[in-house]
């Protein structure tokens, strides 16, 4: 019978073998997520001192689903009317019940936010990928937990920050104007809102135009969350919207995260005023695999660090420096693991790579993704077919890339990876730190010692060591260079919100 069954198996492996491909991903059967359970209004308004009000202009633009291109909503314009009226509301609010509030009583408001979050889960993570692209994985998983868990934190600190800041005396600022790009819609809301609130400030916040539905959302929670009118105003629009949000005069703080080159401009807009300044921008972060690391985690990290957020992160590893020794090994193995990666409806719990957010940003991947080719470097894309409706792009891998090549240097913002070589550390510390920004690296190696040299001589606000994109609500995270200065999140996130 042993003997039988043996000889069985080997038949049936010996018939199945030639059918088998090492690089081809399995199967799935779609697994998308329900949207019956998700509310969205054909038309939104503006959210000020409290309620919903029609702009002043009575303009509207649409928001789209950038994975079907179909309209999800039509969204108020806000002007610089819109603007005056919602930070004359913030103020009257911060000079009233909020202002005169205990710092107890604030933390209550802001725990019932953060359980409200949770509880809205489900749909609100759902309205993010349809609204931004991003796979639902990183929205359940990521993207609404965390903001949950920073309105939960710095709630924490509201009574505490005699505590926080011994020997001082802290005050809130008065009216911050907080500006927030698509990548992370509430995330950077809850990033930002969160920690001015529990300071004692009120808010004016305006979502970037392609993604306002989360912020709109959010909205309604802190409606029924009972927030005093006013604390908390949101604004949509576009860059206009923002420019007359920097520019008001009775802004005491200005918080931004977005493009370095619009960064500039704010910076340039609030010199020789009293405002006080937050900037998140850009990053060109080198990813650093040593000989000694542990290459197939090393592999994946490398993967989630570009690849499954579409590379829509600032902090996006997308320079990948390999140890000469090893960097046929890691090649392969790379290549072997974007090959399954899964590029399709974001909906689908399968994807890994979804949407890019607009047709916009696609056309600019696809420039630097041209330049790449231009300037000499080879270049590997998957074989997969795109959808055809959609705003999709294949993961890009670039070897033989020179130092100064553009795409080696300038962020790209899409799913579209450098590599190249080193022989030291002093090589690959010069080479990581040869870039016009500085926010954020990460480090593979099996030695602690290099692990603490690299962090203290790599010029980046948040260096990762054998990880990758661990974000927590107690941890700060910022730049240097022209990636921004400031630091939010953590105890340091406080420190932008208050006199000190």
């Amino acid at each position: 019978m042993a003997t039988t069954k043996k000889t069985a198996t080997k038949k049936v492996a010996k018939k199945a073998a030639p059918s088998l491909k090492f690089n081809t991903a399995w199967e799935y059967a779609p697994a998308l997520e329900g949207t019956s359970h998700v509310t969205i209004a054909p038309q939104y308004e503006l959210f000020i001192d409290g309620k919903f009000v029609k702009p002043e202009s009575g303009k509207y633009f649409n928001t789209i689903n950038p994975a079907t291109e179909a309209n999800l909503s039509s969204i108020a314009e806000a002007n610089a009317a819109d603007v005056d009226k919602a930070v004359k509301a913030a103020r009257k609010a911060y000079n009233g019940a909020w202002g005169k509030m205990s710092g107890a009583e604030r933390a209550k408001y802001i725990f019932r936010i953060s359980r409200m979050i949770q509880e809205k889960a489900r749909e609100l993570c759902v309205i993010e990928t349809l609204d931004g692209g991003k796979p639902i994985r990183e929205s359940r998983d990521i993207d609404i937990p965390l903001a949950a868990n920073h309105f939960f934190y710095y709630a924490g600190w509201a009574d505490k920050l005699d505590y926080a800041f011994p020997n001082r005396k802290p005050t809130s600022l008065g009216v911050a104007g907080q500006i927030i790009p698509w990548n992370f819609p509430l995330l950077m809301a809850a990033w930002k809102i969160a920690p001015a609130l529990a300071t004692g400030n009120t808010v004016v916040l305006k979502p970037a135009e392609t993604t306002p539905l989360t912020a709109l959302k959010l909205a309604e929670i802190i409606q029924e969350c009972d927030l005093p009118p006013g604390v908390v105003n949101i604004l949509t629009g576009a860059g206009a919207t923002g420019a007359a949000l920097v520019q008001h005069n009775d802004i005491n703080k200005i918080a931004f995260t977005g493009s370095t080159e619009v960064g500039k401009l704010i910076q340039q807009a609030c010199a020789g005023s009293s405002k006080k300044l937050t900037l998140e921008l850009g990053g060109k972060a080198a990813n650093i695999i040593f000989e000694d690391a542990p290459l197939d985690q090393a592999v994946e990290g490398i993967i989630n660090g570009i690849f499954f957020n579409q590379g829509h992160v600032c902090c996006a590893g997308s320079r990948l420096f390999v140890q000469e020794s090893v960097y046929k090994t890691v090649l392969r193995k790379l290549k072997d693991r974007m090959a399954t990666l899964i590029v399709g409806n974001p909906l689908d719990k399968n994807t890994d790579i979804g949407a890019i957010n607009s047709k916009q940003q696609l056309d600019t991947i696809h420039k630097y993704i041209t330049i790449g080719k231009k300037e000499g470097a080879e270049m590997y894309q998957t074989d997969i077919n795109l959808p055809r409706k959609g705003f999709y792009c294949k993961p890009t891998l670039f070897t033989d890339v020179a130092q100064s090549s553009r795409i080696a240097q300038e962020e790209i913002f899409g799913p579209v990876l450098t590599v190249q070589t080193f022989r030291t550390e002093d090589e690959v510390i010069e080479k990581a730190n040869n870039t016009p920004y500085g926010l954020s690296a990460g480090v593979w190696t099996d030695k602690g010692s290099k692990i603490f040299n690299l962090t203290t001589k790599i010029r980046a606000g948040v260096v990762w060591a054998n990880t990758y994109n661990k974000f927590d609500p107690t941890s700060p995270f910022g730049g240097y260079k022209e990636s921004g200065y400031g630091r939010e999140g953590g105890l340091q996130g406080l420190a932008g919100y208050l006199h000190i």
